[in-house]
């Protein structure tokens, strides 16, 4: 059964965060649907590369279901995210209902707003971990616990991207992926240097 996520994103998103999510999953055969929370489909990144929505999420259903949605960081991006009540409120029916939600960088500040950290492992960009009210901080690249999982910014956003596809479609389909980018490759001669 083809798997469906939502990426959510909000002006001033870190853009290597949210494409690197984006690219991977679809490459990985997941419907991914792009959301704009401003009220158009041009979304501007913390960068200034603009992203086309797919959908707004005034359009959005209460009907429609995700397997994961994703929150990337930046900021102010990930602000605009956390202080929107839509996104609180759909990230907390994600969670109720045992489904994925994926945050990275700073965008954990928008599960502690939605009360998910509490009794929960996490991480995010070094600085925010104090702020989070994980019961536990880490400070690994990515954590899973449970159905949330947390990264710690662009420069994880490839094993972000692949513990999500490892959380909806499993080993095989990240060993796939990670031939696909080169990812063995790369990181057998990042350590031979």
């Amino acid at each position: 059964m083809k798997k469906h996520s939502l990426v959510f994103l909000a002006d001033g998103f870190e853009e290597v965060e949210a494409i690197t999510v984006i690219d991977y999953l679809r490459r990985a055969g997941i419907d991914v649907k792009i959301c704009s929370i401003q009220g158009r489909e041009m979304v501007k990144g913390a960068h200034n590369i603009s992203v086309k929505a797919d959908c707004l999420i005034e359009d959005l259903t209460a009907s429609q279901a995700y397997d994961a949605v994703i929150l990337p960081g930046g900021l102010p991006g990930a602000y605009n995210l956390r202080d929107d009540g839509r996104v609180i409120e759909l990230i907390q029916t994600q969670i109720e209902n045992g489904r994925l939600v994926a945050a990275i960088c700073a965008a954990p500040v928008i599960l502690e707003r939605a009360g998910l950290t509490k009794g929960r492992k996490g991480t995010s960009y070094p600085g925010f971990g104090g702020d989070l009210g994980f019961d536990e901080y880490s400070e690994a690249i990515c954590v899973r616990d449970g159905n949330i999982i947390t990264a710690r910014g662009p420069a994880t956003a490839v094993y972000f991207a692949l513990e999500i596809i490892d959380y909806l479609l499993g080993a095989e389909a990240v060993a796939e992926i990670r031939d696909d980018i080169l990812l063995d490759l790369v990181e057998e001669e990042a350590c031979s240097n």
